[in-house]
């Protein structure tokens, strides 16, 4: 079963250490180990797979030993594989599932398959033709095994029951290649491996343009995009990035979403420890304009960590412009300051017309009639609220403060996430001892 990369799903975090998705522990017992006077498991070698590229597929590993003395009449295999990959293939004696996703763990794939075939002792078997699908969104992924003497039971996930296969079964064929493990032995009967792809992950920022006279309170939202292709996974426990905000000269954050530093600068995180590809988190304060300060200019700035992924530097800064009506000259110029308009007409000083558009953050607003407007009319979202300016009232990008992601996520504040990863995990997936755990997950569902 293959699956589309998710986009514009609700933003919940990047995970895995050095940049690479760890799924979790794979069982705190010796998974996989059979009754200590029964027959034992032992899986080979995983070693990590790197440079495969999106579209590609790949023969799914996992080799075993019958390390008993007597033979078995069945096994099961499990393989759980996180957001950039899948399955080319749901064979008749298999089941897929898609475990969904939640605050503490992004979406992640299981597949177990039943293998009703004599299994001798000494002698090291594999699948055969089964395929793994290298996805769109891949960039630094993880793949779990697991093989069991007894069902591997997968439970009924939050996207529903796991999904039997109907293609033509599969079956284990010997290696006589590969060396067995010493009899007796009955670990692993788990592991896992990284699997790196050669593609890129576009983060970047936008600004927004204000407008208003002194004394005035202004709405200001800020973007942190993850423009893909693929999806990035960071250290658990932290946020994927941190976004610097620095405010115009002259003004006042009245509220603000994130973590103040001083001097009228804030420090905004990511809700979850991954971003998914096309997804956004906005930023949203109100600004109380003090007095009138000639061209003045705020800024938004991704922080200065090496991000090897993401060769495109031009878009990882942008300004916060703020036209005060009496300032002489006002504030000009400003690349990737605004988001993008919808709607017709014209919205500029003294001429009439509207904006309108929609989008994944934020609340609902628009002006009419004659007066002051900014560019990128804000969207529909989980958070933000509704407003509507007319006359020669201020006006900005943005909607009512706070903080919000793509399709309700939690907003991110302080200098971390908000919500942590157990263990060192992204997956969803635990492979215990006689079974396949699901995680714990909430109802936040990534549509």
């Amino acid at each position: 079963m293959a699956h589309a990369s998710p986009r514009r799903r609700a933003l919940v975090r990047t995970a895995g250490a050095a940049g690479v998705v760890a799924l979790m522990a794979l069982g705190a017992a010796p998974a996989g180990a059979a009754d200590s006077d029964g027959p034992g498991l032992a899986l080979g070698k995983i070693g990590p797979i790197d440079g495969v590229k999106p579209g590609s597929e790949l023969s799914l590993p996992g080799s075993f030993t019958n390390t008993g003395t007597a033979a078995l009449d069945k096994v099961w295999m499990a393989w759980s594989v996180t957001l950039g990959l899948g399955f080319s293939q749901t064979p008749s004696n298999c089941s897929t599932q898609n475990l969904g996703g939640a605050d503490e763990t992004p979406q992640s794939f299981v597949m177990v398959c039943e293998f009703d075939q004599p299994v001798s002792p000494g002698v090291v078997y594999a699948p055969e033709g089964l395929k793994l699908k290298v996805q769109d969104s891949a960039l630094n992924d993880e793949l779990a095994v697991r093989v069991s003497d007894s069902r591997i039971e997968t439970g009924t996930g939050e996207e529903g029951p796991p999904d039997q296969g109907t293609g033509p079964a599969v079956k284990l064929v010997e290696r006589p290649d590969e060396t067995p493990a010493a009899p007796g032995s009955t670990e692993p009967a788990w592991g896992k491996t990284d699997v790196t792809a050669k593609s890129t992950a576009d983060f970047q920022v936008t600004g927004a343009r204000l407008k208003g006279k002194v004394g005035d309170t202004v709405p200001l939202t800020v973007k942190f995009t993850n423009a893909g292709p693929g999806w990035v996974a960071g250290e658990p426990y932290s946020s994927v990035t941190h976004v610097r905000i620095k405010m115009p000269a002259g003004t006042t954050v009245t509220q603000a979403s994130c973590k103040s530093l001083g001097q009228e600068t804030y420090d905004c995180g990511t809700p979850n420890s991954w971003v998914y590809p096309d997804s956004e988190t906005s930023y949203k304060f109100k600004l109380k304009i003090d007095k009138a300060v000639a061209g003045a200019k705020g800024s938004v700035a991704l922080e200065k960590k090496s991000r090897p992924f993401d060769p495109v530097k031009s878009n990882d800064t942008a300004d916060i412009l703020l036209d005060v009506d009496g300032a002489d000259g006002g504030a000009t110029g400003g690349g990737n300051s605004t988001g993008g308009s919808g709607g017709s007409g014209t919205a500029a000083s003294g001429g009439s017309g509207s904006t309108s558009g929609s989008g994944d953050s934020g609340g609902t607003g628009g002006s009419s009639g004659s007066g002051t407007n900014t560019s990128g009319g804000s969207g529909t979202g989980a958070s933000g609220g509704s407003g509507s300016a007319s006359g020669s009232g201020a006006s900005a990008t943005g909607g009512d403060s706070g903080s919000s992601s793509t399709g309700g996520g939690l907003a991110a504040t302080g200098s971390g996430s908000a919500l942590p990863l157990a263990a060192a995990a992204a997956g969803a997936v635990v492979l215990g001892a006689g079974g396949v755990l699901v995680a714990r997950r909430r109802a936040a569902r990534q549509r």
